[in-house]
């Protein structure tokens, strides 16, 4: 029992380290590792964003990441947390956070590709200021679906519909990518408001990188160092109360979703709307 507060102890204080884990991989110096790696911040100007990406590639798994987001008037600004392979007919699973001007809530825009194929979005507003502190968006990846959480929360399941002909990433290592960019043409209120770059440089804060995950070409494992080495991701879905935050969120604090935008779609709506959101 010592032996095991101990080691609850130890695993507590550990930190993430980007320093091991990322590398900064554009921007020229404005994406910095900072608290000897257990945080880095990227900023964005006029002349350019930032961005870094993780050393190494995944086969699923679960990847948590905290976010402080661009605070007062983040109009025109995405900032990303996201997973992609590369190439023709890659597959890719997205958090990108819209930015808005000062007392209007963030959007966080989900996507997820797969075999290049996406038009996938669902979109919601977040019920708390994701500029005062940091929040843990997480990215849940296994064979069976895909699931999106919010300190925890899901607040969204995209599950494997193979069986009736909807691709699902599978097959493709991907690596994560994290970035700060304008994208003031469609970003916030459809590009109706643009950035004001008299408020820049733009910074938004990253923190406890952690992956639970299979390292592509080796076995799976954790990288996490705030948690016991579990593989729970490798089969996780949602109990009843997940299902019931999940619902709360998507009847509270969904604005857009991809499977209700009829004049998108005039064709048909793709076949996984029809079935079971869990």
């Amino acid at each position: 029992m010592l032996l095991l507060s101990i080691l609850m102890a130890s695993l507590a204080t550990t930190s993430a380290d980007f320093y091991r884990d990322a590398e900064i991989n554009w921007g020229d110096g404005r994406g910095k590792i900072i608290e000897g790696g257990r945080a880095l911040t990227l900023s964005l100007d006029q002349y350019s964003g930032s961005g870094f990406q993780s050393k190494n590639e995944y086969l699923f798994g679960r990847f948590d990441m905290q976010l402080k987001l661009v605070p007062g008037n983040s109009a025109g600004t995405v900032t990303t947390f996201f997973l992609s392979s590369q190439g023709v007919g890659h597959d890719e699973i997205d958090f990108e956070f819209l930015g808005n001007a000062t007392g209007e809530p963030y959007t966080v825009h989900t996507n997820v590709y797969a075999q290049g194929k996406g038009n996938k979005e669902q979109q919601f507003q977040l019920w708390f200021d994701p500029t005062a502190t940091f929040h843990t968006y997480s990215i849940v990846w296994n064979q069976q679906r895909i699931i999106f959480m919010v300190d925890n929360i899901p607040i969204r399941v995209f599950n494997n519909y193979e069986s009736i002909g909807i691709p699902f990433p599978k097959n493709q290592p991907m690596r994560v990518y994290c970035s700060l960019w304008n994208a003031d043409d469609w970003a916030t209120q459809g590009g109706r408001v643009k950035t004001d770059w008299t408020k820049a440089p733009f910074v938004a804060s990253y923190r406890n990188f952690n992956i639970n995950g299979c390292v592509s070409g080796s076995t799976c494992g954790s990288q996490s160092t705030d948690s016991f080495n579990t593989q729970a991701w490798q089969t996780q879905g949602l109990d009843a109360n997940g299902r019931n935050r999940l619902r709360w969120v998507q009847q509270k604090h969904m604005v857009y979703n991809y499977c209700n935008d009829r004049p998108r779609f005039p064709q048909g709506f793709s076949e996984e709307c029809k079935r079971s959101r869990f």
